[in-house]
């Protein structure tokens, strides 16, 4: 196991849950999620204890989840509460219940011990169902890699000029190895501000908002454990006060949530939702941004999966450099809390 297990991860976006059940494996286990005639959000454990046949191909009734395989129906916390042909219901007639909180257009499951599901540790993030001021488009896609990889890619963005060119990239690729960068490790991980000063603006903010000259471009990330990292960047013409004022209105902005959840140790799933915050009244400008930042992300996707065959095919040690500190600091937060986890275990066996 390679994931921390006793914290909250995005499982899936609400308007996925309905009453038709859905399979999904997160944290290496399948689990089956749906929505009760309550609208209610369950997860379980998508295997029946009677024959191993997958609970999501079943159906929701007025009891709960139904078994299509022999009609066992089990409740919204995993026990049997009917069985075809016999009235006693065995005690071993059950499921493992995963718990699930909604908050801010998210739903979130819990992947560890559930008696240990702590409701206060879900990251506010009232941005998301903020639609009249940050509207978004919502995407997810499976990722080959680690999660943390992806974590390392976002709190890395040297790589933006060399991989990004035609969105989010422009200028020499190199200018992005010198910011004015302010770093601060935090309780739940690390975030820091870049700021690149009188920057070519890159191909997506000039059909955002039609840059003519150059910019100032901000860049704030915080990495917030264990797999959520909140964005907000933008730029406005060079000069008129983004710097030095903290001005943020009349240019470009946009904020991305990005929820990385493991779905195995070898591979992980992307949660996003680019918010624009430049011409929020224009649904064709969310769109246009939606699949300016899908084709970065299929950038990332790609050099990601290839690191992870890479690692797992030659276990030399990787360097480090000047421009690491966010990545490594982020690291040690993931070192840490799996130190701990792994003390937890052994205390326990």
């Amino acid at each position: 196991m390679s994931f921390i297990r006793n914290d909250w991860y995005v499982a899936a976006w609400p308007e996925e849950l309905t009453e038709k059940p859905i399979s999904r494996r997160l944290g290496n286990e399948p689990v089956v999620m749906y929505r009760d005639r309550s609208g209610k959000a369950i997860a379980l454990l998508d295997r029946c204890p009677h024959r191993g046949a997958a609970l999501s191909m079943g159906e929701v009734t007025e009891l709960g989840l139904q078994c299509n395989y022999h009609g066992i129906t089990f409740d919204c916390e995993g026990k049997a509460v009917r069985i075809p042909g016999q009235d006693k219901i065995p005690p071993k007639a059950c499921v493992k219940n995963f718990p699930l909180a909604e908050k801010d257009g998210f739903v979130w499951i819990w992947l560890g011990d559930a008696d240990k599901a702590d409701h206060s540790k879900i990251i506010d993030y009232p941005y998301q169902t903020d639609t009249k001021n940050w509207p978004s488009k919502k995407g997810v896609m499976v990722v080959k890699a680690h999660y943390m990889h992806l974590v390392d890619n976002l709190m890395d963005l040297t790589h933006i000029g060399y991989m990004h060119k035609q969105t989010i990239g422009s200028g020499p690729s190199d200018a992005y190895a010198r910011p004015l960068i302010n770093i601060e490790r935090t309780e739940t991980g690390v975030k820091f501000t870049r700021w690149l000063l009188d920057h070519v603006p890159p191909a997506t903010y000039v059909k955002a908002v039609g840059f003519k000259g150059l910019v100032d471009r901000w860049q704030e990330f915080e990495f917030v454990g264990p797999g959520s990292v909140m964005q907000f960047t933008g730029a406005l013409d060079a000069g008129t006060g983004a710097y030095d004022q903290g001005k943020r209105e009349g240019g470009f902005a946009l904020r991305i949530f990005h929820a990385l959840t493991p779905e195995t140790d070898e591979s992980c799933h992307y949660f996003f939702a680019p918010m624009n915050g430049f011409r929020p009244e224009d649904p064709a400008a969310t769109e246009m941004l939606y699949q300016q930042i899908v084709t970065t992300f299929l950038e990332d996707k790609a050099f990601c999966e290839a690191q992870q065959l890479r690692l797992e095919e030659i276990s030399e040690p990787q360097i480090d450099y000047k421009l690491d500190n966010v990545r490594i600091l982020g690291r040690r937060y993931y070192e840490r809390r799996m130190s701990e986890q792994q003390q937890q275990l052994q205390a326990a066996e």
